[in-house]
């Protein structure tokens, strides 16, 4: 069977593809952020389909000193496989939204993502769900998770406004978390580790698929 693809579709792939590289290289290192990227990788499925091929070819081909680089090579091949189908959908689509700006108030990657609607927009693609609006609502949903107890998927809260439950992020596995930072930044990778992080965690919760989060606001 043989399959066309449009022209503007290999495009985004092809630059997509450049930008997942420069993600991974950077993720093995240190905290990444990319270029904004918003305008260039608008749909969806070229996203995360070339998230996927790029990160997975990338990781084939490294040579075995590589590989031990900080650990982070291999924190990516073994929780990428050991993921849940729940997690492994929420962290690719999560993952393909790497380098969308923050936008307070912003609630789609075409113009940009606070904390909280990056989040909402992550649940919606995947799971259908419609989340509250705030990080402060959403912490109220699910069931919570003892930090020692955190799977990939799972919801990390931080206060970083002088209040509870003001940032939100998705937990990735290995202590990171991906999230939509602050006004000036864009959707990254961190680590929990770092002491801004550790001081201001909050806890976290667990949203699984069946629930219905109208009936938990």
């Amino acid at each position: 069977m043989s399959v066309l693809i449009p022209n503007n579709l290999i495009g985004h792939a092809l630059t997509l593809s450049a930008a997942s590289l420069t993600f991974a290289l950077g993720f093995f290192t240190k905290n990444i952020q990319l270029p904004n990227l918003q305008n260039i990788y608008r749909p969806s499925s070229v996203r995360k389909a070339s998230l996927i091929i790029t990160l997975m070819a990338f990781l084939c081909c490294l040579p075995a000193t590589a590989v031990e680089i900080e650990g982070e090579t291999n924190f990516l091949v073994s929780k990428l496989s050991s993921f849940t189908d729940r997690a492994t959908q929420l962290a690719i689509e999560a993952m393909s939204l790497v380098g969308i700006n923050y936008r307070r108030g912003g609630n789609s990657p075409e113009n940009g993502l606070d904390c909280s609607g990056f989040v909402r927009h992550v649940f919606k693609e995947v799971q259908g769900k419609e989340l509250p609006r705030t990080s402060a609502e959403i912490s109220k949903l699910g069931e919570s998770v003892d930090k020692q107890d955190l799977q990939p998927g799972d919801l990390v809260f931080f206060n970083t406004l002088r209040r509870a439950f003001s940032h939100v992020g998705i937990y990735l596995g290995d202590n990171k978390f991906i999230h939509s930072p602050s006004t000036g930044g864009a959707v990254r990778i961190e680590s929990m580790d770092l002491s801004y992080w550790k001081a201001r965690f909050n806890g976290a919760r667990r949203i699984e698929t069946s629930e219905n989060p109208a009936a938990n606001r």
